[in-house]
């Protein structure tokens, strides 16, 4: 698989790992950044990283920041990005099936490199379950204050 992976400079140490481990386990990364520890805004990086996955250029992508917060809002206002931050395995896997994520957030201060990992394993083995959630992943792109009076 494509994967685009994206971080601030809290989350650097984390990115690192992550990207040897998805290189490792066969797939092709692609690194934007940053390369030090130098401080750095959050919503360039998840910009950079929304305009990856919306391109095609990745499948999926891998959004880091100290909490994991920041970096998933600047993700998501991209409207073809679905970032959902996670911290266990059953939201990763809940964001695939339901939502069709097909970009995954975390926070390097408050998840561990080892549960990252398992959030990350699940996030990409995951398939989107479609059926009744497929009109409102659709919805996600297209925002209609119609649909709110429903």
């Amino acid at each position: 698989m494509r994967i685009a992976i994206a971080s601030d400079h809290a989350a650097l140490e984390m990115k690192a790992a992550l990207v040897g481990w998805l290189q490792d386990a066969g797939h092709s990364v692609t690194d934007l950044g940053p390369i030090t520890t130098d401080s750095v805004d959050y919503p360039d990086y998840g910009y950079k990283l929304a305009e990856e996955v919306a391109s095609g250029r990745a499948e999926r992508g891998v959004a880091l920041c100290g909490s994991g917060i920041g970096i998933s809002i600047a993700v998501n206002r991209h409207p073809a990005c679905r970032c959902a931050l996670v911290s266990e395995g059953l939201s990763a896997r809940l964001s695939r099936e339901h939502n069709d994520a097909n970009v995954i957030a975390m926070g390097a201060r408050l998840v561990g490199i080892e549960i990252a990992k398992d959030c990350l394993d699940v996030f990409l083995k995951t398939e989107f379950g479609g059926d009744r959630h497929q009109r409102r992943v659709d919805k996600l792109s297209a925002p209609s204050i119609e649909g709110a009076n429903a």
